[in-house]
């Protein structure tokens, strides 16, 4: 139950013009802010836009700005987003992070309900996302990019320490691909931002390996 961005591809800057800080929290609180589908998809348009403005959130997400900006005031509270540097009359967001890790604290339960909120909620963003781009995509006309598309689903028995292991070394698997966002030269002729989505959980329905089965 992680939602975690980490765009140490584009390192937001704080106010000091100096890289952005992680972060890393399992307050229930900091989680409850995030737990709502409106706010993620805030977020998710601040992440991509490095900066916005709620008129431009409005325009992504199609909502007004006021009820934009009243979702964005949420998200400055809880310390997700700050002000970025005015524009003229524009005022911009920008994330107040350069990564967000938001495991919850396994032994606070509300912790662990508003992390797996949160991390239903990003699961859903990126499934549609997912299926709008198979949908428009899906009729061939990238070729030579189909090689690189995969849904991909496996069923395996492991313990919790190998499952962390696995999701610990999902977690680099990208990062040959640092630094292409801030500096164009290092980005091959040809390449495409991508998107890179996984999953990975305990069938907790199913019998533990070893376990008496329950009496009737």
């Amino acid at each position: 139950m992680t939602e975690a961005r980490d765009p140490s591809d584009r390192a937001p800057q704080s106010e000091a013009g100096d890289e952005a800080p992680a972060l890393r929290s399992s307050d229930p609180a900091v989680l409850r802010a995030l737990a709502h589908p409106l706010r993620v998809e805030i977020l998710a348009v601040i992440d991509e836009l490095e900066e916005a403005t709620a008129t431009q959130i409005a325009e992504r997400v199609g909502e007004s700005p006021s009820n934009c900006s009243f979702h964005l005031r949420t998200l400055e509270k809880a310390g997700f987003i700050v002000r970025a540097e005015a524009k003229g009359t524009s005022k911009p967001w920008r994330s107040a992070h350069r990564s967000r890790d938001l495991r919850p604290d396994p032994d606070d339960i509300d912790s662990v309900r508003s992390s797996s909120t949160i991390g239903a909620l990003y699961v859903q963003h990126e499934a549609d996302r997912m299926i709008k781009f198979l949908t428009a995509h899906g009729n061939g006309k990238l070729p030579e990019w189909v090689n690189g598309v995969t849904v991909n689903i496996s069923t395996f028995w492991a313990t919790p320490d190998e499952l962390a292991e696995v999701a610990e070394e999902i977690a680099h698997l990208v990062d040959r691909f640092r630094g292409r966002h801030d500096d164009a030269s290092l980005r091959p002729v040809g390449s495409h931002k991508s998107h890179f989505f996984a999953t990975l959980n305990p069938d907790l329905d199913a019998p533990l390996t070893g376990a008496e089965p329950a009496a009737d």
